[in-house]
């Protein structure tokens, strides 16, 4: 019976970690659907947009309110859960605090974590104002309903128990205390517990120790099913994201080549392609479903914060249109993972169900009322794309389904046939000179 603890808790670290492990591994598994793209080179500005972005939450400041309370949330609960690793020694050893043989350091590494755990408190319970009370209208937006509305809050009670936790922990723990070292809050806490029996205090310790830690493991696994997957994600999305100018579109090998040769008076279309060029035509122009996209694409999808900025810098959604980038992703990772529980259910294997991203999930009206702007791509806090999936979404009914608007298709007739996207004779150009 004396080991009994320290097996009861190998046996929940092991389970959540395991359950962790098999969550990442379907996660990697879905974003390796996604059609393979070149990312390599340009490794040092890779890494330091990571450093910024993702680490140093640059973008995050461009809006300084959240901003800030982003960061100290961030910071404290990153730092904080330095700690586990101490709980993790000890639930494993039997030991209790084991670190803090290492002397006065060890009060002041406590003393800050117990400053930032209220730091957190407080910056969490600003958010919970901002989207719950203020309710800031890109919080409640018309895809912001049932789970990712409620996904929302349910991390920021996570965090305010977890914080409560860590303090009332040291608050209890009488060798602690005694210490009068790195209490610096949960002095202040103690007195709450005034005339509980020092039973009563290790019984109150004890409780909330394992309450943190499983906590920790229930938060760790719950993040998969969550928006806040960003906080693994932020770093490999920020490390692959786009590096050259934002107004420049990829274009399609097989359609430039052909352009070219068009262009070029002495080339002859009949010639065969020189050794090496690359003239093979893909399978499929564009993307109607994720497996069109490529695995970048499905990154940024599970990386999406669900913050809005995106659609609410959007000139299109600002203007009344239906189209949402926040939407875009979240439509794309919600089409993802159906398609990863359908590769579950028949073995490994994908079977036709009917549906797919383009139609069932995102309309044609919101893929036609994005004007390219790049608004969107420029907001995000974690270097996401949404209109890139866009733009594929688009090529695949101009080039698969000629399913554009006539306005559309008339001005690429023309450019077809007058070498212009206007209505003119390209003899009659030159005309208005004459007037």
């Amino acid at each position: 019976m004396e080991y009994l603890p320290n097996v009861l808790f190998a046996i929940a670290l092991i389970v959540g970690i395991g359950y962790f492990t098999k969550n990442v591994k379907k996660l990697i598994r879905n974003i390796k659907l996604g059609q393979d793209v070149d990312v390599g080179g340009h490794k040092s500005q890779r890494w330091k947009n990571m450093a910024m972005i993702a680490l140093g939450q640059s973008k995050m400041v461009n809006r300084p309110i959240a901003g800030i309370l982003h960061i100290i949330v961030y910071v404290g609960f990153i730092i904080i859960n330095i700690e586990v690793l101490e709980i993790i020694i000890d639930g494993l050893m039997g030991s209790h605090r084991i670190f803090s043989g290492i002397g006065a350091l060890y009060g002041v590494l406590i003393g800050s974590f117990e400053v930032l755990a209220v730091l957190v408190f407080i910056a969490v319970v600003l958010f919970w104002v901002r989207r719950n009370i203020i309710r800031l209208k890109r919080f409640w937006n018309s895809e912001m309903t049932s789970w990712p509305k409620n996904d929302g809050n349910y991390i920021l009670y996570f965090e305010m128990v977890l914080m409560t936790l860590f303090l009332i922990m040291n608050a209890t723990d009488v060798h602690f205390q005694a210490m009068n070292s790195g209490n610096v809050v949960s002095q202040f806490i103690a007195a709450w517990f005034d005339g509980v029996s020092e039973s009563g205090l290790h019984l109150i310790e004890r409780s909330a120790w394992w309450l943190h830690i499983l906590g920790i493991l229930v938060f760790l696994n719950y993040l998969y099913f969550s928006k806040h997957l960003h906080i693994l994600l932020a770093f490999p999305n920020t490390y692959y994201g786009k590096l050259v100018p934002k107004g420049q579109l990829n274009n399609l090998d097989s359609v430039t080549s052909e352009v070219k040769m068009m262009m070029d008076p002495n080339a002859d279309p009949f010639a065969t392609p020189a050794e090496g060029a690359d003239t093979e035509e893909p399978a499929k122009f564009g993307a109607s479903d994720v497996q069109d996209l490529n695995w970048v694409q499905l990154l940024n999808a599970y990386t999406c914060t669900e913050c809005g900025r995106c659609t609410s810098a959007c000139p299109a959604n600002l203007t009344g249109k239906k189209l949402s980038p926040r939407k875009i992703m979240m439509d794309t990772r919600d089409r993802l993972e159906e398609v990863g529980k359908n590769i579950d259910a028949n073995h490994g294997e994908f079977k036709d169900d009917g549906k797919q991203l383009l139609g069932d999930y995102v309309t044609h009206e919101e893929l036609w009322a994005c004007t390219t702007c790049n608004a969107c791509v420029e907001e995000c806090p974690v270097s996401i794309d949404p209109l890139s999936i866009i733009l594929e979404m688009r090529r695949y009914l101009v080039m698969e389904q000629s399913a554009a608007p006539v306005e559309l298709n008339n001005m690429m007739t023309n450019i077809e046939n007058n070498g212009a996207p206007w209505p003119y004779n390209q003899m009659d150009r030159l005309n208005w000179k004459n007037e």
